[in-house]
């Protein structure tokens, strides 16, 4: 049967498909509405199966308040020509607006809702169809305080954060710790909240940095001592390269190869266990510094921390909790 304009734009309005994509669907379906837009739906599952292993390492990233309760999600696709697509940054809204609505506390609870009367996760691989981009949501993230805010970086939708405070405060203030948290993306609340697995590995490589330090202060020393270029002997490869450059005799290669090797073995023997930890301590309370969101300097105020930012404004002020969530890679 012949399919008319009329029917084509009327399944395009319902479906967000491409006209051939509309017309192909009528024309298999005899100009079965319903059924084309099953064709259309199996259509998406097809396209998603097929990029299955693609990345999706684009895509929009938002973020919504209610009351106290807060919370972002990425709706992830392939390339940037789609994630600024309106019909895709709506169906993103209607995600994140839906699952604020329903107070969801996991990413699977997002999937589980009905918007526009289907799954989100079927929306979302018909919306794959229309594009033939392999689509996902991820980083669904929640937070709930007193006072919570959600910041939108620049409002380009590649990354959101969300902070909860423990008590009401001025907008303002809020919106500044959430812009902290997008510059200087911290990974924890303060040194407390550190896994201490996380503070294990941390010092375990402290220890070894600090050891390695050592040992290369010693290994340079010696080689000034012998009147040999330390930045010419650094690697194995310089020490080639300059030979042939003629920077270095094949005679000083050897000599500088020798004293490395030696005073490095010497050194690593004799290293005092307690200055290596002392040391090591200080660099895991330098990351402390940099990673705690309390502990931070303040972005506005690198002479205060963050938490004697909120101090200045209430002595009571704190942060309970903070996410953060970026398409970037960093």
């Amino acid at each position: 049967m012949a399919i008319t304009l009329a029917e084509i734009n009327a399944l395009r309005q319902k479906t967000q498909a491409g006209l051939m994509d509309c017309k192909k669907a009528l024309t298999e379906a005899n100009g079965d509405m319903e059924a084309a837009m099953e064709i259309l739906r199996k259509k998406g599952q097809l396209v998603a199966a097929k990029r299955s292993d693609r990345e999706a390492a684009e895509g929009c990233v938002l973020a919504r308040v209610d009351g106290n309760f807060a919370a972002m999600i990425a709706l992830k696709c392939e390339t940037d020509f789609v994630a600024k697509n309106a019909d895709f940054v709506a169906l993103a809204t209607k995600i994140i607006d839906a699952a604020v609505a329903n107070k969801c506390k996991t990413l699977d609870e997002v999937k589980a809702l009905t918007i526009d009367g289907k799954l989100v996760t079927d929306a979302v691989t018909e919306r794959s169809g229309v594009t033939g981009e392999k689509m996902e949501l991820d980083g669904y993230m929640t937070v709930e305080g007193d006072y919570v805010c959600a910041y939108n970086h620049m409002n380009q939708n590649f990354l959101c954060t969300l902070v909860a405070m423990n008590k009401p405060c001025d907008a303002d203030v809020a919106k500044n710790v959430a812009m902290q948290v997008a510059a200087m993306s911290p990974v924890a609340l303060d040194e407390k909240s550190v896994p201490q697995s996380v503070k294990d590995a941390e010092l375990a490589a402290d220890v070894e940095k600090a050891k390695q330090n050592q040992i290369n202060k010693a290994v340079e020393a010696a080689l000034k001592k012998a009147g040999i270029n330390p930045a010419h002997v650094d690697s194995e490869d310089h020490i080639e390269s300059n030979t042939k450059k003629g920077w270095i005799t094949p005679e000083v290669a050897q000599q500088a190869r020798e004293i490395k090797a030696k005073v490095a073995e010497e050194k690593a023997a004799n290293l005092p266990e307690q200055m290596i930890q002392n040391i090591a301590q200080g660099m895991l309370n330098k990351f402390y510094k940099e990673s705690c969101l309390l502990e931070q300097a303040y972005i506005d105020d690198s002479k205060v921390s963050v938490a004697q930012y909120l101090q200045s404004v209430d002595k009571d002020l704190t942060i309970c909790d903070f996410k953060r969530f970026t398409l970037r890679a960093e």
